[in-house]
């Protein structure tokens, strides 16, 4: 009987009757995530377009490639103090101005110089930051919140509010570059200055309605405004004395180190840094050296649509599938697999051709890529809102620390070092990040960290 009702409890449908807040007003956990995702849909189908341009657009000196270096190593460096900014402001507020650093990037591109997209950029870093800290914040707090109000399993609700985010957001590469092929179809020179300047203006469209949706969110204050650094430290810490002079620098001490104390942030990073590798891969290596070269900068964005799709697809799924350790290091492998074969096939066998097949190829390489991303970043998320809820800022900050990391090293190696080098690292770091996560479902005990 207990079995069967926790089934039928599992498949109530995640928007449930709304919860009472102050004020007399209603509101709907499940409602603030839906309107979360729809948020990050239309402000990131311009940026990641614009992103996946970057490299092959602004080409003069490598502005592009390299201002994205300095984007992500400035998002690294940030991220370091993102989770007591985003603390401090609270996650909504945190969504809202982030936001203006990719309004920035955008214009940036109306006019691209060193001046402008170098400043641009390091902007930016400052600006993603805090929005991913608080967007991980958010979304894990509205999720498990909804799963406690209506009496739902946390791990399940969690990892279906995960995979319906990250599915929305991978459809932001299906309807960025469905728009980018649309604007920039004349020939593979990708079309006139005229043709680019309307696509960014279209961006800067796209990014309005996202922050005009950010404001109708809920505001989400912590319990207690309890600093969330501190649940990775003993009580014997917590209360010791500190030196008023250094208090300060302790303090962010804490932020950076506190969390490297825990060994299951300490088995995830080999993943976290995967992701990011991977993510650089397919914006700047698979861009400019797989499509461009068979479909020209105008099949950049057709190429990235498929691999959205795809993406977008087996995000949903997962985290329909998703409800704790087991079954996402299963997923894991899986992932792990149908990249593994990817990068082995373009390490050994591929080499760019004409005709049909020559064509296809950069095509199914891209939905073959976004089958593992989804897989991949959806269980991560829904893994760190798990085994982190009560240090939701300080492990999301961590996440990007060493995700962005990553991905700023693609950014400034990739003009440097040949196709076939950059395939054998990123093929070393998927199997080292697949081998941590197994080890870290060995090591957990599973029933006080992970919810089902």
């Amino acid at each position: 009987m207990d079995g069967h009702r926790d089934e039928e409890v599992a498949a109530s449908p995640l928007l449930a009757a709304p919860t009472q807040v102050a004020g007399g007003r209603r509101r709907s956990h499940a409602a603030d995530v839906h309107t979360l995702s729809a948020a990050f849909l239309f402000v990131f189908s311009a940026y990641s377009a614009a992103q996946n341009l970057e490299s092959t657009v602004n080409t003069e000196g490598d502005l592009g490639t390299v201002s994205l270096g300095i984007l992500y190593t400035s998002f690294t460096v940030f991220s370091v103090v993102a989770s007591p900014v985003v603390t401090r402001l609270g996650p909504k507020r945190a969504l809202v101005v982030g936001t203006s650093g990719y309004v920035l990037f955008i214009l940036a591109n109306l006019a691209p110089t060193w001046y402008t997209m170098v400043a641009a950029s390091l902007y930016l870093g400052f600006c993603a930051s805090i929005v991913w800290v608080g967007q991980g914040t958010y979304l894990t707090s509205a999720a498990l919140s909804h799963a406690r109000d209506n009496n739902l399993p946390e791990g399940l609700t969690l990892g279906k509010f995960t995979g319906e985010f990250w599915g929305l957001f991978a459809s932001t590469q299906v309807l960025g570059n469905l728009l980018s092929l649309a604007l920039l179809r004349n020939g593979k020179d990708g079309g006139s200055v005229l043709g680019k300047n309307m696509l960014f203006v279209v961006f800067l469209g796209c990014m309005i309605v996202g922050i005009v949706l950010m404001c109708f969110l809920s505001k989400r204050e912590e319990k207690g405004n309890i600093d969330p650094v501190l649940c990775f430290l003993s009580k014997r810490e917590e209360k010791g004395n500190i030196d008023p002079v250094h208090s300060s620098f302790g303090v962010m001490l804490k932020y950076i180190v506190a969390p490297l104390m825990d060994q299951r942030i300490l088995l995830i990073i080999p993943l976290i840094v995967y992701i990011g590798l991977q993510h650089a891969f397919v914006w700047a290596v698979f861009t400019k050296n797989i499509v461009k070269p068979v479909l020209g900068i105008s099949g950049v964005g057709g190429a990235m649509a498929i691999y959205g799709a795809a993406d977008a697809i087996c995000a949903l799924v997962t985290g329909c599938l998703t409800s704790g350790l087991y079954s996402a290091t299963f997923i894991v492998s899986i992932g792990t697999v149908v990249q593994g074969v990817v990068l082995f096939w373009l390490l050994l066998f591929y080499s760019p051709t004409v005709g049909v097949l020559g064509t296809a190829a950069p095509l199914l390489i891209g939905a073959l890529w976004g089958v593992g991303d989804g897989m991949l970043n959806t269980v991560l998320n829904t893994v760190l809102g798990l085994l982190f809820e009560d240090a939701k800022e300080a492990a999301f900050a961590q996440c990007k620390v060493w995700e962005c990391a990553a991905v700023a090293i693609i950014f400034f190696l990739s003009p440097n070092i040949t196709l076939q080098a950059m395939l054998i690292i990123m093929t070393t770091a998927l199997f080292i990040s697949c081998g941590a996560f197994l080890f870290l479902t060995i090591v957990i005990d599973k029933p006080s960290t992970v919810r089902s």
